[in-house]
């Protein structure tokens, strides 16, 4: 199994090569501003299943708290990862092309998502990090 990804303007590549652990739908200050949308939809992976496919050496990364980074292509903006330590453990599911074999199961951070966005679905909520 290979899951592929891309930035906006495909200068930045990569790969999964184990399915995705987990999807969720992240409501954050954070996810919000790097995305301008409502939340990010993230999915977990294996440590080790993934690697760059090309531009490895474009990725710019920003620590967004202490001992994560975001890793971004600096050319068209796209976020496109999550690395902690330096080993990415999350992807942003706007950046897989085609279908990622799993779907969001929860909803994180409601308790300061946007407040002009309503969630409708019926995914579990969590004001923060699920205990």
């Amino acid at each position: 199994m290979s899951i592929k990804g891309s930035c906006l303007c495909g200068d930045v590549t990569y790969e999964v090569t184990a399915p995705f652990q987990f999807l969720g739908n992240c409501h954050c200050s954070m996810c919000r501003k790097t995305s301008g949308a409502a939340f990010v939809t993230w999915g977990i992976v294996e440590r080790g299943s993934f690697r760059w496919t090309a531009g490895e050496e474009l990725v710019q990364a920003f620590e967004s708290s202490p001992g994560n980074t975001r890793c971004f292509c600096p050319r068209c903006g796209a976020s496109l990862a999550s690395a902690h330590g330096g080993v990415v453990g999350e992807v942003t599911l706007g950046t897989v092309e085609g279908d990622p074999g799993a779907t969001p199961r929860e909803h994180i951070f409601v308790g300061s998502k946007a407040p002009w966005f309503t969630i409708t679905d019926g995914l579990p909520q969590h004001e923060e990090w699920p205990s």
